[in-house]
């Protein structure tokens, strides 16, 4: 029927994945405003474009009642481009200083003096950006180090017994003492908060 888009969560570049995906044209790259383009007359409601999109800014509804009913979630959602760019639990970090290599382990995340929290992810473990919860809301004030670590199924996993992704393991003087597995939303946020607490104290 027809595409909307959330601008409001959108970075609206030209390399946007939907708009490589949608096979009838209903949306491109308009060269001159320098923004994606819709043109809901040749929108065929395959859903491509809703698949590609990452941040789930693209939807297609299927009538003028569905229409109307994302236009005003986009209309009241009060989220911003800018939440882009904040290094989230369970996401690919933004800042590449929270990120150690599986191979130096021990070395980057163990030798810490401070307690150590450390995030095991996967891109498979990634729910949705904008629906994770930030890493500083998480942790701040604490005097605890944060550090992100990409893993496969390899030895790490199977040393701490960590079954779902992503996993938070804190470390202090090199021993592990607690262990937070699986995703939690945005709507989860004082739950996964009161259980770093309990480790912390």
């Amino acid at each position: 029927m027809a595409v909307i888009i959330n601008f409001k969560i959108c970075d609206n570049a030209k390399e946007c994945g939907g708009v490589a995906v949608c096979p009838a044209g209903a949306l491109s790259w308009d060269e001159k405003k320098k923004t994606i383009k819709i043109d809901n007359s040749k929108c065929l409601s395959c859903g491509k474009c809703e698949k590609a999109c990452a941040i789930g800014a693209i939807k297609v509804a299927k009538n003028d009642k569905q229409y109307a009913k994302l236009k005003k979630e986009i209309d009241e959602d009060p989220r911003k481009a800018s939440d882009l760019f904040i290094d989230r639990y369970g996401a690919q970090p933004i800042h590449p200083a929270f990120l150690i290599e599986e191979g130096k382990f021990d070395l980057d995340g163990l030798q810490s003096k401070k307690k150590t929290a450390i995030e095991f992810f996967n891109d498979g473990s990634i729910m949705c950006l904008l629906l994770s919860i930030p890493i500083k809301e998480l942790i701040g004030g604490s005097p605890v180090n944060y550090l992100k670590l990409k893993v496969g199924k390899g030895d790490l996993r199977k040393r701490y017994k960590v079954s779902n992704l992503p996993a938070l393991l804190f470390f202090d003087n090199g021993k592990m003492i607690g262990k937070i597995e699986g995703y939690y939303d945005k709507d989860k946020k004082e739950e996964l908060r009161s259980k770093i607490s309990k480790i912390l104290k």
